[in-house]
């Protein structure tokens, strides 16, 4: 069984499979909800809400600027002009570069981190149902263990007419 999960068609249905997820045992890591339409109002809209994105960014604007410094100081260094009696490294032009480097190394830490974290570099396709499209609200576990599928499909079963769904 790759995953285990529920169709709801409101937030407070899915609201309530969520917490009986939770009391089972399964971490909110593990926890996937997926809606047509946002639901600030729940608070499992707030699950996974955390993101390093911030440091990865920070990560590849340092990385831009280290390199764009070093390029601008080796290349004028060893390659000096006679500029009568300034200085070989100029660093007011060397700003320009050292700033547009900075931000090409964030921006691509960025893109690059955006399509690790989405999942937009998968293989195999995502943990969807169509009926997210009609309106439902999604609530599963991908890739539980056994032990944690039986009690997935115990919380997810929260009402007679709420169909459980395993692929």
């Amino acid at each position: 069984m790759k995953s285990v999960y529920a169709l709801y068609a409101d937030g407070g249905s899915a609201q309530q499979a969520v917490d009986r997820l939770r009391a089972a045992g399964v971490a909110d890591a593990d926890i996937t909800v997926i809606s047509s339409a946002p639901m600030e109002d729940f608070e499992f809209s707030h699950l996974g809400g955390k993101s390093r994105l911030w440091y990865v960014a920070c990560a590849g604007g340092l990385v831009g600027f280290i390199g764009s410094t070093w390029l601008a100081t080796f290349t004028e260094q060893n390659w000096p002009i006679n500029t009568g009696g300034m200085p070989i490294v100029a660093w007011w032009p060397n700003l320009i570069v050292m700033f547009e480097m900075t931000m090409l190394g964030a921006l691509v830490a960025t893109v690059g981190a955006l399509l690790v974290t989405a999942g937009l570099l998968r293989r195999r396709p995502a943990f969807y149902d169509p009926a997210v499209s009609d309106g439902q609200i999604m609530v599963g576990v991908e890739n539980p263990s056994e032990k944690t599928a039986r009690a997935a499909e115990r919380a997810l079963q929260i009402s007679p007419n709420v169909t459980l769904k395993t692929i």
